[in-house]
């Protein structure tokens, strides 16, 4: 029975449950910046650029070849898929993580304002002595020699 107490403590910590909050709405985020970015900043950058999509774009490095047949139906030449690098894609989501980085760069950037703002004040350092003890001070050693 110790472990499951043990793991009920841990499952129900505040740090574990934020994480998990965390983490769902971070996924959600993450939904909501890549529709903004499909459905609103890639059209408008392809409207700048000339009606293209950058999901289209890609290099081929080799064509995609169907399968070669012979009168039997049997396969002489099998099918090859096509080869490409997808740089539009990889531009779109360059994009994604740029808008997903920001965000959580201000939001986190916010938190550190707020934490610096609750920070208890400092107690301020006990002050030194007045002028009138130092020279008491001096006083009290010039007559200790003197003794």
């Amino acid at each position: 029975m110790g472990m499951i107490k043990e793991f009920k403590e841990f499952a129900v910590r505040g740090n574990l449950v934020d994480t998990a909050v965390a983490f769902v709405m971070g996924v959600s985020f993450g939904k909501i910046v890549t529709s903004f970015v499909d459905g609103i900043i890639m059209p408008l950058v392809g409207m700048l650029t000339g009606g293209v999509d950058f999901n289209d774009k890609k290099w081929v490095l080799q064509q995609a070849v169907d399968a070669v047949k012979d009168a039997a139906g049997t396969v002489v030449t099998p099918a090859v898929t096509e080869v490409s690098i997808k740089y539009g894609e990889f531009i779109t989501n360059l994009i994604d993580f740029v808008i997903v980085a920001f965000a959580v760069f201000m939001v986190i950037k916010a938190l550190n304002k707020l934490k610096k703002a609750e920070a208890p004040a400092q107690p301020a350092p006990p002050p030194g002595p007045t002028d009138a003890e130092k020279l008491l001070a001096e006083i009290r050693d010039s007559l200790k020699k003197v003794n």
